[in-house]
């Protein structure tokens, strides 16, 4: 994917007195209180901010925080905290600028943020109006927010489309590259990871990876829908039964390419839905009706690990079952253990994802965490994202 890089321009000498706009994706979660209760997304801007100015750039940084009304301030919409923190990690003040959009003082070598992107009226439908007025604040624009590369809205679109210079930031770049390695030019065999409650949320990613991957493992309520496909019961177990055909044609799909969609062989099941359930391990072929499937067996979670660790390139989205409850846990926990062992590039992400890989530790092990929740199954479609497509636009000049 050919795009210009902000790490380049500024190896190129580039960037120095420059007014620079960065988009960046400080959407955390906060409190009733309001206070910051976990800062990934924050910490990941800071090499982007720090080579800004380092290079001797105007820095300036927005970002949406939830979703406020556009033209409607709250205290609650405000990037305050989020600048305050930022600040602890710099080591310096970062003020907050509002009501931005037509002129930002700031002087090379200073940062600041501009209050949350989604209070401008025209934000979320791209008006050009509006991307022009934000175009003109800068010299270069730089989109470090993956999280957000699925939408096409005034910071992640529009802006880009009449800024001097548009450039991907150091997070965006990495994102790019490692979907590139996963996707574009795997290592042999590749296999998928599909997992979660319901199929229709996933099934054109499913529909899609059965065209590409030499494995796809499915899990939750959607390895459900595939038992029900492969004429297995399930009991009271969550699951499409309307959408047994669309699974039964991805099997095939699968199949006539020599590939597999491994169906568990056994399960663990409860009576009912809660952490303090009696846990039972049977076979996938003596499933009771009045059976919960809450996750994979030992003999299925051992075989499938078996496959991961001789992967090429594993692509993971989605735990395997219910890993919140201890007792339905051990499929996802050796899942991610067989991913952290494998020599296999590994690219995972989602939320449920990326709090497994933080449960059981293996930050470390897995080749690359995507920050992007929306953005990641959108490119695991094989859709191009609004970020990326502008963004080769202006590349190609």
């Amino acid at each position: 994917m050919k795009i210009l890089r902000f790490n380049d321009l500024i190896a190129q000498g580039q960037v120095a007195g420059k007014r620079v706009f960065i988009r960046a994706d400080l959407n955390v979660p906060q409190d009733d209180a309001g206070h910051i209760t976990e800062d990934t997304r924050i910490r990941a801007s800071v090499p982007c901010i720090q080579a800004a100015l380092k290079a001797g750039a105007a820095v300036m940084v927005t970002s949406h925080l939830g979703r406020p009304t556009e033209g409607d301030f709250k205290p609650e919409d405000s990037l305050a905290p989020v600048a305050k923190r930022l600040g602890e990690l710099l080591g310096r003040d970062v003020p907050v600028v509002a009501n931005w959009v037509d002129g930002v003082d700031v002087a090379p070598g200073q940062l600041v943020m501009l209050e949350n992107c989604r209070l401008n009226k025209g934000e979320k439908k791209n008006n050009e109006a509006l991307a022009r007025k934000m175009a003109a604040l800068c010299d270069i624009f730089v989109n470090d927010a993956f999280g957000t590369a699925h939408r096409a809205e005034g910071t992640t679109y529009g802006i880009a489309q009449y800024a001097p210079v548009a450039c991907a930031g150091p997070l965006l770049a990495a994102e790019i590259d490692a979907i590139g390695k996963a996707l574009a030019n795997p290592k042999r065999p590749l296999v998928a990871i599909v997992a979660g409650s319901k199929v229709s949320t996933k099934l054109t990613i499913l529909q899609a990876l059965s065209s590409k991957v030499d494995g796809l493992i499915v899990g939750g309520g959607i390895a459900n829908t595939f038992m029900l496909a492969a004429g297995l019961k399930i009991g009271k177990s969550l699951a499409e039964g309307q959408l047994v055909g669309e699974a039964k044609a991805v099997i095939e799909s699968m199949k006539a390419r020599g590939a597999a969609v491994p169906i568990p062989t056994d399960v663990v099941t409860a009576k009912a839905f809660a952490a303090d359930a009696p846990a039972t391990v049977k076979a996938a072929t003596d499933v009771a009706d009045d059976d919960l499937i809450l996750d994979i067996g030992p003999q299925t979670a051992a075989l499938l690990a078996k496959q991961l660790m001789a992967a090429g390139t594993i692509v993971w989205n989605g735990p395997v079952g219910v890993f919140e409850f201890d007792a339905f846990a051990h499929g996802t926990e050796t899942i991610a253990r067989a991913i952290a062992a494998s020599d296999a590039f590994s690219i995972a992400g989602g939320g449920d994802t990326l709090a497994a890989i933080a449960k059981y530790g293996i930050e470390k092990d897995v080749g690359y965490i995507s920050t992007g929740g929306g953005a990641f199954l959108e490119v695991l479609e094989g859709k191009t994202l609004p970020a990326f497509e502008i963004l080769m636009q202006r590349a190609a000049g």
